[in-house]
């Protein structure tokens, strides 16, 4: 098995206002993201119209917010966010948030972000979560 350099790792990193992502795995039915979300900060308010997420809380405390509801995640907890679900991620906490992000539909890109609400000032579809 051959093993990722950080350099390879970092290639695959994408910078945030809020954190980074970096894409574990990008198949024709599937995408895995690793995401750190710093603290203080969260993700656009948003929803897809083509893909599933499934979420494993790896390390620090998130606030998920998924339609109405206000949920915890703490490592080791899991959480499903259905085709059509408004949600965010932040951490009010002071250490690094991480998840695995398990992104299940027929498209994965980037412009599959519908936002209601960003701190960074990103509203137009495209320009990643």
């Amino acid at each position: 098995m051959e093993k990722v350099t950080s350099i390879a790792y970092e290639q695959l990193t994408e910078h945030r206002p809020w954190g980074s992502f970096t894409i574990l795995a990008d198949e024709s039915d599937h995408k895995v993201k690793r995401i750190v979300v710093k603290p203080g900060q969260r993700l656009s308010l948003q929803r897809h119209r083509h893909r599933r997420e499934h979420w494993l809380m790896v390390s620090g405390v998130a606030l998920v917010t998924r339609n109405e509801e206000l949920i915890t995640l703490r490592p080791g907890e899991a959480l499903d966010i259905a085709l059509g679900d408004i949600h965010r991620v932040q951490n009010d906490q002071g250490q690094d948030v991480v998840f695995i992000e398990v992104q299940l539909g027929d498209y994965f890109g980037e412009d599959d972000i519908e936002r209601f609400e960003d701190d960074y000032g990103r509203m137009t579809p495209g320009e990643g979560a």
